[in-house]
């Protein structure tokens, strides 16, 4: 695709940025140095120092792609952020539904907003965070981690970022599913869950075409879980 890349100082978000400015069919790439209310999912925020982590969001029309197939847009996205973030450090896997965590620690968080015209996609705003070079983190989340700690060495961000871009381009043109899968978080064996029953161990079999996360408990009962609806106890 022939991205339109745009780098500003400071805004609230990139998300609302980028909602305000839309026009045109072409994707459009916009970073900051600062967000002043950079969010996460639901009502969370991201902690970011100025200027040292890549904080951006993308503006897509995957006008031919149906709403209940969704989600290829965030396998592709995690995917991609995985392939470049990889040439700088080992061990990332893809939390289900899309953060990037190194090891236990989270170092990149996705968001992804789409705009619907009957049963098809019409636009989609994907925000993204990602721990570049920031040293310290000083709010109570609960396991950042940045490419600096890993390896102690600064990364150039707009690199980064043009090598997501790249890495997007392929991965939203090809069948991604197993793929995926293969880089999932916690991928073999049981691990601790909650849901609003309680929590109890189970180990994942799959994740469906329409994003919602499949489940085995240990007496080989399968549980279906949409966005938010479980929890990784880490």
């Amino acid at each position: 695709m022939n991205w339109k890349i745009i780098h500003i100082d400071e805004t609230d978000s990139t998300n609302r940025w980028l909602r305000s400015v839309m026009s045109g069919d072409n994707p459009v790439a916009v970073w900051a140095d600062y967000q002043t209310a950079g969010r996460g999912q639901g009502t969370n925020t991201w902690e970011s120092e100025r200027g040292k982590n890549l904080l951006f969001s993308l503006l897509l029309h995957p006008r031919q792609l149906p709403a209940n197939k969704q989600f290829q847009i965030s396998m592709a996205v995690s995917l991609a952020i995985c392939e470049a973030v990889g040439q700088h450090i080992g061990d990332l896997s893809i939390k289900w539904p899309n953060d990037i965590y190194w090891r236990d620690g989270k170092i990149g968080g996705i968001l992804i907003e789409h705009t619907l015209q009957g049963s098809m996609i019409k636009d989609s705003i994907i925000g993204v965070g990602l721990n570049v070079n920031q040293r310290v983190f000083h709010s109570d989340a609960p396991n950042p981690v940045s490419i600096w700690q890993i390896c102690e060495c600064e990364t150039d961000r707009e690199q980064l970022l043009n090598h997501i871009l790249n890495c997007l381009d392929r991965y939203l043109s090809h069948d991604i599913k197993a793929q995926y899968l293969s880089m999932l978080y916690r991928r073999k064996g049981f691990h601790p869950y909650a849901d609003k029953a309680g929590a109890f161990m189970a180990e994942i079999v799959t994740v469906e075409d329409d994003g919602r996360l499949v489940l085995s408990d240990e007496d080989g009962q399968a549980r279906r879980y949409a966005f938010k609806e479980v929890s990784f106890i880490i």
